[in-house]
């Protein structure tokens, strides 16, 4: 056990259960490291816990989301992606919050299904975690300055364009969003540990703190789940892709032809 693996972990729980003690909570959850160890502490404090997974079919997260509650004990609840509902999705989601981005399009349907279908009206998940803790592929192999660097960038895009669409969606339906990886005492835990000890070392060695973090609280399972990124694990880039060939057009041509006024 580390001093930082310690503070963090103290931090991330004290958020968590600031924020959902005694309360009727849902969680977006995609059976990965992120959202497992938030359910996990959401299930020590809350009043009552609903898992909610989005996907196409048999899809990678619905698979890793099933056997994850099984592990934790919660209920989980499947919301299905379909080629019939996926398109009136996407078109009302661009509708409510203006994107026309296709990566944020992509990146932000399955909360979009969330805040939509849940039953609850507080809505928690592990957005933030990739930024803070290093997780992107993309960060494999930048010396310390870059890394440094590339993670604030992204991290200041999350706080302003993800966030503000994400906002939009859930007052839309009436929903707050939690993001405890993003509570100051745990960022500042977080960058009191350095870019040295952060940086991933190969694919599978990205958010080795996150994962020292889950196997000292008790999850040593939540450690060793893999993640894919929320538009491939979720199947939804598959249903897209299936539906632009029908249509002959990409995908950048079908999220413009699903904003308002075109």
């Amino acid at each position: 056990m580390s001093e930082h693996t310690v503070a963090i972990g103290k931090a991330l729980e004290e958020s968590i259960r600031e924020s959902v003690e005694g309360r009727d909570m849902a969680v977006a959850f995609s059976g990965g490291l992120d959202s497992g160890i938030v359910a996990a502490l959401t299930k020590r404090y809350a009043g009552s816990v609903t898992l909610y997974t989005v996907g196409y079919g048999d899809s990678y997260d619905m698979r890793m989301a099933e056997g994850m509650a099984s592990d934790l004990g919660m209920e989980l609840v499947r919301l299905p992606i379909t080629e019939e509902n996926l398109i009136e999705s996407l078109k009302e989601m661009i509708s409510v919050t203006g994107t026309s981005s296709p990566l944020t399009v992509a990146f932000e349907t399955p909360l979009f299904y969330v805040c939509r279908d849940c039953r609850e009206d507080l809505i928690i998940g592990g957005q933030g975690s990739d930024e803070i803790f290093a997780g992107y592929s993309k960060y494999v192999g930048l010396p310390d300055a870059e890394l440094k660097a590339m993670m604030a960038e992204d991290l200041e895009k999350l706080k302003g364009p993800t966030l503000a669409h994400e906002g939009k969606v859930a007052a839309h339906f009436g929903r707050t969003i939690l993001y405890p990886f993003m509570d100051p005492r745990v960022t500042g835990a977080v960058s009191a540990v350095g870019t040295d000890v952060l940086r991933p070392v190969g694919k599978d060695g990205r958010k080795t703190v996150l994962k020292e973090v889950a196997t000292e609280m008790g999850y040593p399972f939540i450690a060793d789940k893999q993640k894919k990124a929320a538009q491939y694990g979720s199947g939804m880039m598959d249903a897209v892709r299936r539906i632009c060939r029908s249509k002959g057009m990409t995908f950048t041509e079908l999220v413009e032809e699903l904003r308002p006024g075109l």
